[in-house]
């Protein structure tokens, strides 16, 4: 319980911390775009139970609902690969973090549409776990374009979750680390992007 209330804590502070940084990042979306400047969607997480992520807008206001990958790149804002690049639009989910709803590590939440990475995460026992902002597979390189291999590096994590790694993980999501010492701690040379 006392690690929690730390949590929160600390999402608490680092949001008021970054605050000044965000709302000129707001400020950059409007007078692009206009508003909203934040971005809202729906997420499968612990135990399939859906709820409503929170980030900072970074494509254009009538973009598709569909994972990033699938996006062109005049979907995006030039703001946006700015604010994306700095990882600042990930900032606003630190709310998710105080609701409970996400853990600062873990397995990136997927969308409701995405039929076969609900299914291989199913099979891999990845709804088990609360999922994070940031994981191993973001630092490592999988995205949501290949369900298969991303649910299996996504349950090597849970396999493998220590305080420690989620350091790691962490400093990794800013700083970029060598792949192929994690792929080879992990034992996941094999798997290919």
């Amino acid at each position: 319980m006392i690690i929690i209330a730390l949590k929160k804590f600390i999402c608490l502070v680092g949001l008021v911390l970054i605050s000044p940084l965000l709302l000129i990042c707001c400020v950059l979306i409007a007078l692009e775009d206009g508003l909203p400047f934040f971005f809202t969607q729906k997420r499968i997480g612990l135990n399939k139970v859906n709820f409503t992520i929170y980030k900072l807008r970074t494509l254009k206001y009538d973009a598709p609902q569909v994972g990033t990958h699938d996006l062109e790149d005049s979907i995006k804002l030039k703001t946006g690969s700015i604010i994306r690049g700095l990882k600042l639009d990930e900032f606003p989910q630190l709310l998710n973090v105080i609701k409970g709803e996400l853990n600062l590590v873990g397995p990136r939440p997927c969308l409701e549409s995405q039929e076969e990475l609900k299914k291989v995460r199913e099979l891999n026992g990845v709804f088990s776990v609360t999922p994070g902002i940031t994981g191993l597979s973001q630092i490592l390189g999988y995205d949501m374009s290949n369900p298969s291999q991303l649910a299996k590096v996504d349950q090597l994590y849970i396999q493998n979750q220590t305080l420690k790694l989620d350091l790691i993980i962490l400093i990794g999501t800013f700083v970029k680390l060598p792949r192929n010492c994690l792929a080879l701690k992990f034992n996941i040379p094999n798997l290919k992007k």
